[in-house]
């Protein structure tokens, strides 16, 4: 069972600012929500994916391959209610329009002048680049495609990413939101990405892709 978590979050709260200001804080009090011992991968393996939405009130949107485990959360930390997504997965159809949201890390492997080549593949390593503007749109509709979705429009604005503290080993992403309208092409596909995310940065709050109807 797919669940989408809406946690309204309290300002007051002293967890929640020091999660807000350092995404790796923030991380680790999700993480809380899942299940322990989930082997060496436990982010991806409990399914965890989430993204701060923009709005007068702080709040985040977290998804899980269970229910989330509540209880965990630090004390008065917010209001949150948990929806089944199972419905959504199971009325995805060809051709239907939706609304989508998501907050993305747009990177492009760029080799030129980097020496090193991949051990198996003999290719030149890229040197990962962020990519903003016209150059993020392209990407995520490179993206989109390949998750089933045919974007009929697309509006992506600069996120701001919480730094970490200062000397922590966090690497740094440039995020933008995506948000518009897009066509089903492959139900399959687009399952597959909603319940792992697209792109990278998953543990810093990105990639969780939502869906609605038009």
């Amino acid at each position: 069972m797919t669940s989408l978590t809406r946690i309204t979050l309290d300002p007051r709260n002293a967890a929640v600012r020091a999660d807000l200001a350092d995404v790796d804080s923030l991380h680790k009090t999700l993480m809380r929500l899942v299940p322990d011992h989930t082997g060496p991968t436990p982010r991806a393996t409990a399914g965890l994916l989430f993204r701060t939405e923009p709005g007068p009130d702080p709040t985040l949107l977290v998804q899980t391959a269970h229910p989330p485990r509540l209880t965990a959360l630090p004390t008065n930390y917010g209001t949150a209610r948990t929806l089944d997504l199972t419905p959504l997965l199971n009325s995805l159809t060809p051709g239907h329009t939706m609304r989508y949201r998501i907050t993305a890390a747009p990177t492009a492997a760029r080799s030129a002048g980097n020496p090193t080549r991949h051990p198996v593949t003999g290719k030149r390593r890229g040197k990962i680049t962020h990519l903003t503007g016209d150059d993020a749109i392209s990407w995520w509709q490179r993206r989109a495609a390949g998750a089933g979705l045919e974007p009929v429009t697309v509006s992506g604005l600069p996120r701001p990413f919480p730094r970490t503290q200062l000397g922590a080993s966090a690497p740094y992403f440039t995020l933008t939101q995506f948000d518009g309208f897009a066509r089903i092409t492959d139900p399959s596909l687009l399952t597959d990405a909603l319940r792992h995310g697209i792109g990278r940065a998953k543990s810093y709050g990105a990639g969780l892709l939502s869906l609605a109807p038009a």
